[in-house]
């Protein structure tokens, strides 16, 4: 039985990580999108799906090497300091440019001053947030680009592999409609064009740094913890910011083209087999 599950997951590794994936966050959410009587802090065991597939279906495919060579990836001794300072600063660069321009146009500085109350302030709701913006920053990352992306890549051109890596995303969040989004048809087309948006920005870094698992998550950990602050003290700076990730989308696809989304070459699973 487990010889045949293995010899399974070898031949259709992507299929086999995207149904545990979908599987694995699915049930764990489940209890939240049914509304039970229970903490909001359980969401952050969801953005255990894709990392768990990832490190399954890797150790199906090629054992302790696999995992290894998958774990080199998240550490960022090989990332020059442009790369670094990308990864870990330019959400905060994007929310300092959009609450410029807003004040530019009129509108008052965000009210920092709200971050002081005891409900934020305290040392439970900061270490959920961390928590929260750091597990799926880097567990969707081990996943989505780390496992998935390089297996797209694979005789596809770049942007089209993170289009169709961006609809299973999209459809990997269904659930938490149910609980944590608005769930109508405007938000729904918003939350999409800015999940592809940022999927194209997410591939540029990651073919760009030769397939850093750490950039990624690393720049996924920082806007995850800059939209939450930002949606409690500005709506309209992290409506902006996603525009300008938007743009910046846009641009990459024009200037380093569909076919590598890079400013070398794309990352395929032939550069990452283990040694």
């Amino acid at each position: 039985m487990i010889a045949h599950s293995v010899a399974w997951i070898r031949r259709r590794p992507l299929v086999a990580y995207v149904g545990l994936a979908f599987a694995i966050t699915w049930i764990l959410i489940a209890p939240l999108a049914l509304h039970a009587p229970i903490s909001p802090q359980w969401h952050a065991l969801g953005a255990l799906g894709p990392a768990l597939a990832a490190l399954g279906v890797t150790w199906a495919i090629s054992g302790r090497r696999g995992l290894a060579a998958l774990g080199r990836r998240l550490i960022p001794k090989h990332l020059g300091p442009l790369w670094l300072s990308i990864a870990l600063f330019s959400p905060l660069l994007l929310f300092g440019v959009a609450m410029l321009a807003l004040r530019v146009a009129g509108q008052p500085w965000p009210n920092f001053s709200l971050l002081s109350s005891a409900e934020y302030a305290s040392f439970a709701w900061i270490g959920s947030t961390l928590l929260a913006a750091a597990s799926y920053g880097i567990c969707e990352e081990i996943g989505w680009r780390g496992f998935a992306l390089p297996r797209l890549q694979q005789g596809r051109g770049a942007l089209a592999a993170t289009l169709l890596l961006a609809l299973f995303w999209a459809l990997w969040h269904i659930p938490m409609f149910f609980y944590r989004f608005e769930f109508g048809t405007a938000q729904v087309v918003g939350f999409f064009i800015s999940l592809v948006a940022g999927a194209i920005w997410l591939t540029f870094l990651y073919n760009s740094t030769s397939g850093s698992i750490f950039a990624v998550a690393a720049w996924h950990t920082v806007w995850n913890i800059v939209n939450i602050v930002g949606l409690l003290i500005a709506v309209d700076v992290v409506s902006l910011m996603s525009a300008l990730v938007i743009v910046a989308a846009v641009v990459i696809v024009l200037v380093w083209r569909p076919t590598r989304l890079a400013t070398t070459r794309k990352v395929t699973l032939s550069d990452l087999e283990p040694a």
